[in-house]
C-alpha cells in the first residue's frame, strides 16, 4: 500500500478517535430526562398486608416510564378507605423512610396513610439516580404520579383524598404532578417556589462561596440570575389547599422570594397557607427539626383538611 495512503488513512482514524473522545467530554452531564415522561399505567404489583407495632403495612412496586420503582404503604390498624399522603423526597439519594419518622406515625395515629419510596435508581427502585440534582424532574414527577395511580388501585384508599407532602427539591416536583394527577392537598417544608437556578445560586451565595453578601445584595443577584426549571406554570394551575412552611435561617431555600410568589398568588384567589420560623433552617422536618412546631403544624394541616373536604 502507498505509503501516502496508510498515513492519511491513520490520520482519518485518530481524528475519528478525537471527534468521539470530543462527543463524550462535552456531551452534556445529566440523564435522559424526556419531557413526556408520564406514568399513566403504573401497573401495581401489592403485597400481603403486615400487622406491625401500631398500624399495618405493605409493599408495592409500580412502573413508570420502563423503570419499577418501590414503595412501602403505612396503614392505620382500622379498615379502609382511608385518605393518604405521598411523601415527596428532597435531592440526593434517599430510600424509603421507616414508619418511625414522627410526622408518619401521627399521621397513621389519625387516619391516614402514607405511601413513601425508594427514590429513583436508589433502594429497590429502579433507573437512574438522581435527575432531579442536575435540574431535570421530567421522571422524577413521572414517579409521584405513578405513585398516586397506584393508591387509586387499592381498596384500602380513598382514591380522592390523596395528597402530596415533602420537603426542599419537592416544590419542584409535587406542583406538577399535584396538577397532573389531581392530588387533594399539598403540603411542603423548606420547598422553593422560585426556579431550580435561582435557588442553586442562592445557596451558592449564602454559603458564602463568593465572598460574604448582604442579603440586599444576594436579592439582587436572584433577580438577575437564569431561571432553569419553573415550578410557577404549575402552581399558578394548582386549585387545592397548599401549605407551605418556611424557616427564615434557610440557607438553601431562598424564603422572601418564594414567599413573595406565593402571597402573589394567594392574592390571586389560591388556597394557601404560609407558616415562617423565626431563626429556623431549612431541616424544618429534620430529627430533630430546626423549628420544634413544624413536624406537628404538617400533620395538624393535613388532618384537617382532610376532614374538611
Amino acid at each position: 500500500m502507498d505509503r501516502r495512503v496508510v498515513i492519511i488513512a491513520a490520520a482519518g482514524v485518530l481524528l475519528a478517535l478525537a471527534l468521539g473522545a470530543a462527543v463524550i467530554l462535552f456531551k452534556p452531564f445529566g440523564p435522559d430526562d424526556p419531557k413526556s415522561a408520564r406514568c399513566d399505567s403504573p401497573q401495581p404489583a401489592f403485597g400481603d398486608v403486615r400487622a406491625a407495632l401500631g398500624h399495618r403495612e405493605l409493599d408495592v412496586r409500580y412502573t413508570c416510564e420502563g423503570a419499577a420503582q418501590s414503595a412501602t404503604i403505612y396503614l392505620p390498624l382500622k379498615a379502609g378507605p382511608h385518605p393518604a399522603v405521598i411523601w415527596v423526597h428532597g435531592a440526593g439519594e434517599a430510600t424509603r423512610i421507616v414508619y418511625d419518622f414522627p410526622v408518619f406515625a401521627d399521621l397513621v395515629r389519625n387516619g391516614v396513610a402514607v405511601l413513601t419510596y425508594d427514590k429513583r435508581g436508589v433502594g429497590k427502585s429502579e433507573g437512574i439516580c438522581c435527575p432531579g440534582d442536575e435540574g431535570h424532574f421530567n421522571l422524577l414527577t413521572a414517579d409521584v404520579e405513578g405513585a398516586i395511580g397506584a393508591l387509586r388501585t387499592l381498596p384500602e384508599i380513598n382514591g380522592e383524598q390523596i395528597g402530596l407532602m415533602g420537603a426542599s427539591q419537592a416544590g419542584w416536583i409535587a406542583p406538577r404532578a399535584a396538577v397532573e394527577k389531581g392530588a387533594a392537598f399539598l403540603a411542603l417544608a423548606s420547598a422553593p417556589t422560585v426556579g431550580e437556578r435561582v435557588a442553586n445560586l442562592y445557596e451558592r451565595l449564602s454559603s458564602g462561596a463568593e465572598g460574604q453578601l448582604s442579603r440586599d445584595e444576594i436579592a439582587d443577584r436572584l433577580r438577575k440570575s437564569e431561571i432553569g426549571f419553573d415550578p410557577l406554570p404549575y402552581l399558578q394551575r394548582l386549585e387545592v389547599p397548599e401549605l407551605w412552611m418556611f424557616g427564615t435561617a434557610d440557607d438553601r431555600t431562598p424564603v422572601d422570594e418564594s414567599k413573595a410568589i406565593l402571597d402573589r398568588l394567594k392574592a390571586e384567589g389560591h388556597d394557601i397557607t404560609v407558616v415562617v420560623y423565626p431563626d429556623a433552617g431549612h431541616g424544618l422536618l429534620d430529627t430533630p427539626p430546626t423549628a420544634p412546631d413544624a413536624p406537628s403544624t404538617l400533620v395538624r394541616w393535613i388532618v384537617e383538611h382532610i376532614s374538611a373536604s
